[in-house]
């Protein structure tokens, strides 16, 4: 008997329909998978065969055939073990397979009939919800990740029994129920925040800045000045997170496994990976070409603490999602995009000991040592970097101050005006912060007049700034003035983004 059911594949972040069909008929008793399934699916058979006998279910000796179609398309992962078991248990008529239309099944089979957690519900299920269906069975402990997709009931069960009590109506089971994302998302707390950072005035400055417009950013100073609890402050005065924006992080986050239950990821993404850390750590890949850092930072934070220690292959990488907003990985069997809007926010060191330029320690280091430190950052890097800040060592009186600094609840409402502000400048268009600006619209919003131009004229030829530097200024410049309430970018908004380039050219000269 013929038995056909509905599953979900993913490539890259996007689910294509899946027919797991099962033919069983005579001949030698065993069990052949064939659709390109890889190497986990090839062993589902012993999975599926042990969780259906342990769970009190007939397994018929007979020879069973079971396809996944498309048949051209690689299969990957244990997502389709539930499947394939309740395609089975249909073609062995304990369940009727009628009972199974217009519904979606993933999940993995334990060995005692259990089912387990897989990779990528979210991005199955709102591609099932684009194709129409309107039912989903899920393992229980993916419930989380479908609460906020309205349109499409989830049947989330803990064991292969349950399911197929529900199926048959001995035992129905509620849907899961839905959630308020706006409720999750105000609950949102964040660990660091700038009130608990004594001094660094200037450098809070410039994150805020950073914050408004969705700029890059590099902390440059001695070590123990506090530039890793400035960049950890950073998320604190960030907008919240949109929930179509959220569903896109939680997305990739499942897509890579590392979602944990709250389900809806509605607190931005900071992500810090370690020096040591490879080109596919970052960029993705691996067989099955999953997210990296890059991507998993996504409308989130991306911060490099000690930015030359990391190869120099490894950061060059950079320079693609940084103008493109997203990441290409490309494998021999597939090739994926990924989204890939971060932040950027590295640190270093002035030298190799730490102390050039600083006003509490000596330098050690040699000339030549320090260009050799400093040569591990290509120019083009730098470009892409809008800011870069100077953070010195703080004083003991700053750190013996009794005085509360102001709260990132503060410094976030100064910056939710801003984006507002940006948001509805850019209404209509992919556009949601002055980072992103293009060329049309630095001509449009970000016109000088002759006093500014004379003052970015004369930086522009003194300092010897690229042409993507030139753009960085105008949209730093921009941000600076919507945080002032200014229409107009003035010669005082261009002096404050240009002190901002000042840096590459102390140290890179």
């Amino acid at each position: 008997m013929l038995a056909k059911v509905k599953s979900f594949g993913l490539a890259g972040l996007n689910g294509y329909e899946v027919d797991v069909e099962a033919d069983m008929h005579a001949g030698l008793p065993g069990m052949e998978t064939v659709g390109l399934p890889d190497a986990s699916i090839k062993e589902s058979k012993e999975r599926v065969r042990s969780a259906i006998k342990n769970s009190g279910f007939l397994f018929t000796p007979q020879r069973i055939t079971v396809n996944l179609a498309p048949a051209d398309v690689k299969k990957e992962g244990p997502l389709y073990d539930f499947p394939i078991a309740m395609a089975l248990l249909a073609a062995t008529g304990q369940i009727q397979v009628t009972r199974l239309a217009d519904t979606v099944l993933v999940g993995e089979l334990s060995l005692d009939g259990g089912l387990r957690r897989v990779r990528g519900v979210l991005p199955v299920i709102l591609a099932a919800k684009r194709a129409g269906y309107k039912n989903l069975m899920i393992p229980w402990e993916n419930r989380n990740e479908t609460v906020f997709v309205d349109g499409v009931d989830v049947y989330a069960f803990r064991t292969l029994g349950e399911a197929v009590a529900h199926v048959r109506g001995e035992q129905i089971v509620a849907p899961v129920p839905k959630a308020d994302a706006a409720r999750q998302a105000a609950s949102v707390i964040y660990g660091e925040d700038l009130q608990y950072v004594k001094g660094q005035y200037a450098a809070k400055r410039a994150l805020e800045i950073a914050a408004a417009g969705g700029h890059n950013m590099l902390m440059i100073g001695p070590p123990g000045g506090g530039k890793t609890m400035l960049a950890r402050c950073l998320p604190s005065i960030l907008p919240e997170m949109t929930l179509d924006e959220a569903l896109e992080t939680t997305k990739i986050h499942s897509v890579a496994g590392c979602l944990d239950d709250t389900g809806l990821v509605m607190r931005r993404p900071f992500r810090t990976p370690h020096h040591t850390a490879s080109r596919i750590a970052l960029t993705g890949g691996g067989s099955a070409a999953r997210p990296g850092e890059i991507s998993l930072a996504h409308n989130g934070v991306l911060f490099m603490d000690e930015l030359p220690e990391y190869p120099r292959s490894v950061l060059e990488i950079l320079r693609q999602p940084l103008e493109d907003g997203k990441i290409a990985v490309s494998r021999a069997q597939r090739s994926v995009s990924y989204p890939a809007h971060f932040m950027l926010v590295a640190s270093m060191n002035p030298c190799p000991c730490g102390n050039y330029g600083s006003s509490h320690g000596e330098c050690s280091c040699t000339p030549a040592m320090i260009e050799k430190y400093h040569a591990r950052l290509s120019g083009p890097l730098m470009d892409r970097i809008d800011l870069h800040i100077e953070v010195d060592n703080v004083t003991y009186d700053d750190l013996a101050s009794t005085t509360t600094a102001e709260s990132s609840a503060a410094v976030k409402a100064r910056v939710d005006e801003a984006r507002r502000l940006q948001t509805e400048r850019y209404r209509g268009t992919d556009v949601h912060c002055n980072a992103a600006m293009t060329s049309q619209m630095l001509h449009t919003y970000c016109a000088l007049d002759t006093e500014a131009q004379a003052m970015l004229k004369s930086a522009f030829d003194g300092l010897g700034l690229s042409a993507r530097a030139y753009t960085r200024i105008l949209k730093v410049a921009r941000t600076v003035a919507d945080l002032a309430h200014s229409e107009a970018v003035t010669a005082e908004h261009i002096a404050e983004a240009v002190q901002y380039r000042s840096l590459d050219r102390r140290y890179w000269k």
